[in-house]
């Protein structure tokens, strides 16, 4: 009787050492090895992406129709360069004449690291609330500035959705973006 649990244990164990073989899926920021006869050397680094070399389409979008609709811009991104990654939000701002008001990030959604090799691509999207024209805590919005993680470089792009109502003031925008996300298959 004490061999079916002895079995049990030694099963038990072998399956647990096989499941920690190290080359699974794993999580990204694992620090894994390249597999030189050292052991030493680590996957190299990947680059942030920059803007200059990636695509960026605006929309088509789901625009607030009236002062206190919500409206939705999906923005997407295709790398156009060498294989590089994101990680966070884009930095966004909307100007209207002389003033300008950056967009804060949705930090109710969990940003995730993203690789994109050449040709993949990105999204981010875009909810804002509709304001009323004329209205003193409205921005009537004419350019939206998009720039990555950790560059101050910036790409413009016609705003054609409106005016953005303001949470106290037109420079303090009802709207948020949301992190980046894989888009197409």
């Amino acid at each position: 009787m004490r061999a079916l649990p002895i079995a049990v244990t030694v099963l038990a164990a072998a399956l647990a050492l096989t499941s920690c073989d190290g080359g699974g899926s794993g999580d990204s920021s694992s620090s894994g090895k390249s597999g030189d006869a050292s052991g030493s050397a680590k996957k190299p680094a990947v680059a942030a992406c920059v803007i200059g070399d990636t695509g960026i389409q605006v929309g088509p979008a789901n625009a607030a129709t009236a002062a206190g609709d919500t409206g939705n811009i999906p923005v997407t991104l295709t790398n156009k360069g060498t294989q590089c990654t994101l990680k966070g939000f884009p930095g966004l701002s909307v100007q209207a004449g002389g003033t300008s008001a950056d967009i804060p990030a949705d930090t109710s959604a969990a940003p995730e690291q993203l690789t994109l090799a050449k040709g993949d691509t990105a999204s981010f999207t875009i909810t804002y609330v509709g304001g009323a024209a004329g209205d003193t805590k409205t921005l009537a919005v004419k350019t939206l500035k998009i720039g990555l993680p950790g560059a101050d470089t910036t790409q413009s792009f016609p705003w054609s959705y409106g005016p953005v109502a303001g949470k106290g003031s037109a420079i303090e925008p009802n709207a948020s973006v949301t992190p980046f996300q894989h888009a197409g298959d």
